[in-house]
């Protein structure tokens, strides 16, 4: 089946969120290494995810839900910062860059097919960010607009329906085997994006055999789509 869209994930796949939130956290003055708690931060935000999935916990858009887990995150080693300056490491998720091959990567792909940000972030979250990154899609999608987070299957299946798509002509690009287990176990097409320094030097090395395609640029899934 021909792929008709693309959707990406947005923060970490298009984004650099550590590099950013590891500044804020030095602005902020608090002790710590920066990047150790930029790590720390981001590891809480699947677990409350969860939560909201099941019912545990009422929604919450990405602010709300980071303002929890930074409290948490700050609280269990005894940090302190005012309301203000949590507001403020809370609001650099709205500016984070894009890593250097998406601006180009995404114009190419999207002279080719109709491309949407799909990320369980906001709308308002993932406007600051389009505009903050210079980004260009036909639109943008938020799991906000259905309340189910990823990896929940309407969180894949609705974007498709909004679309006008099959679900296999959807194609999700992500740099997170997990998110694209969960798009191919609702229909659709899948593209690994390796982004190596996601987590720093060292990080973790990932693949996914099963993915249809997997790339280490977006403009490498551009000319294989093409072709």
């Amino acid at each position: 089946m021909t792929v008709r869209a693309l959707v990406f994930d947005v923060f970490g796949t298009l984004v650099d969120w550590r590099s950013g939130i590891a500044d804020a956290f030095r602005a902020s003055g608090v002790s710590g290494d920066p990047e150790e708690l930029a790590d720390a931060w981001r590891a809480r935000l699947w677990p409350i995810l969860a939560e909201v999935n099941s019912g545990a916990r009422p929604w919450g858009n990405f602010d709300e839900l980071h303002l929890v887990t930074l409290t948490d995150l700050l609280s269990e080693r005894g940090m302190d910062l005012s309301a203000q300056e949590r507001s403020r490491l809370v609001g650099a998720w709205h500016q984070l860059n894009p890593w250097p091959d998406v601006r180009a990567g995404l114009d190419a792909l999207r002279r080719q097919r109709v491309t949407a940000a799909l990320s369980n972030g906001h709308l308002a979250l993932l406007v600051d960010l389009a505009r903050h990154g210079d980004l260009r899609f036909d639109c943008l999608l938020s799991t906000e607009m259905w309340r189910a987070y990823k990896p929940a299957p309407e969180a894949y299946q609705t974007p498709a329906c909004l679309l006008g798509v099959k679900p296999g002509e959807l194609m999700l690009v992500a740099a997170h085997p997990a998110d694209l287990k969960g798009a191919r176990s609702a229909g659709l097409r899948t593209a690994f994006l390796d982004r190596p320094l996601e987590y720093g030097p060292g990080s973790p090395a990932r693949e996914d055999p099963q993915a249809d395609e997997s790339v280490g640029q977006l403009h490498e899934l551009a000319e294989r789509l093409a072709s």
